[in-house]
């Protein structure tokens, strides 16, 4: 659970927010398009390092929109509801369909330390010692990234999931982040992916500054929910819920049955339905059996 010192009340707990101009409309120029991309990775930068946003969680949310848009540009239409079922309600030792293997991948990559080891055993198509290339790419970090996206593509043009993963991380890399921060696949568009050189570095400009208000306002939505629930957590009484306030503020959703090393599996829906009362959870599903929580 990350350490935070004593917090306002949960609607007091803000983000810096991202700045307008931004955002504002389509620059009239490549510079003027990468200098405002610049901007964003800057923002964004300062969002993964403030300590009152839940990061590991951030990721992982920003992990289900890559991974629904990569499923798209496989000709799947997938919804992130339906991403979340396939990697919570898959029973161990089942394969969990081909959407949900990407899924699989992308959240792998962004819980993980940023590293060519661990990227490996999430892409187990792509060796260690070209995933360490990608991360030793020169240049400024987008322009790391849209070499990576390109080597990649042009390598094996149906790899958009591994080679999007590749340039998010070498554009992790250049920022300086230990890990890897989904931003690229939802911002480029099926055609962009078809673009070489300076066409293609120009995508991956816009796609950051597309990228960057969702995320930032991803943010501050799971800043204020992460408030609440630690804001709540003192009133908790039941066995080993300090262990599923931290689980809750890392992970995307859980089933109740994922609390139970720790309390009973009554205890644990219990649990769960006490904070969806306090305004601390959310039940993410709204069906009646085979429910998953978070914030």
């Amino acid at each position: 659970m990350m350490k935070s010192p004593a917090l306002a009340p949960a609607d007091l707990v803000t983000l810096p927010r991202l700045p307008g101009w931004i955002i504002a409309g389509p620059a009239q120029s490549p510079e003027d398009v990468a200098f405002s991309a610049g901007a964003a990775l800057v923002h964004l930068d300062l969002l993964a390092r403030t300590d009152t946003l839940p990061t590991a969680l951030w990721r992982e949310r920003l992990a289900l929109a890559a991974a629904e848009a990569c499923a798209g540009f496989a000709g799947r239409r997938e919804t992130s509801a339906a991403l979340r079922d396939a990697l919570h309600l898959t029973r161990p030792g089942d394969h969990p369909g081909p959407a949900g293997e990407i899924a699989l991948h992308w959240c792998r990559a962004a819980e993980r330390p940023l590293s060519a080891a661990n990227l490996a055993r999430g892409l187990p198509g792509i060796t260690a010692e070209r995933i360490a290339l990608c991360l030793g790419a020169e240049g400024s970090p987008v322009a790391r990234a849209a070499a990576v996206l390109e080597a990649v593509l042009t390598d094996a043009p149906r790899a958009e999931t591994e080679a999007l993963i590749l340039a998010d991380a070498a554009l992790a890399r250049a920022a300086g982040w230990a890990h890897l921060l989904p931003l690229l696949a939802t911002g480029l568009k099926p055609r962009d992916l078809r673009l070489r050189g300076g066409d293609l570095q120009l995508a991956c400009h816009r796609a950051l500054i597309a990228a960057a208000r969702p995320a930032a306002q991803l943010a501050a939505d799971l800043t204020r929910r992460a408030g609440r629930l630690r804001e709540v957590a003192p009133k908790l009484r039941a066995r080993g819920a300090d262990q599923a306030v931290a689980l809750f503020l890392s992970r995307d959703a859980l089933a109740p049955a994922e609390l139970t090393a720790f309390m009973s599996d009554r205890a644990a829906r219990r649990l769960c339905d006490r904070l969806v009362a306090l305004g601390a959870l959310r039940e993410l599903t709204g069906r009646d059996t085979f429910r998953l929580y978070g914030l």
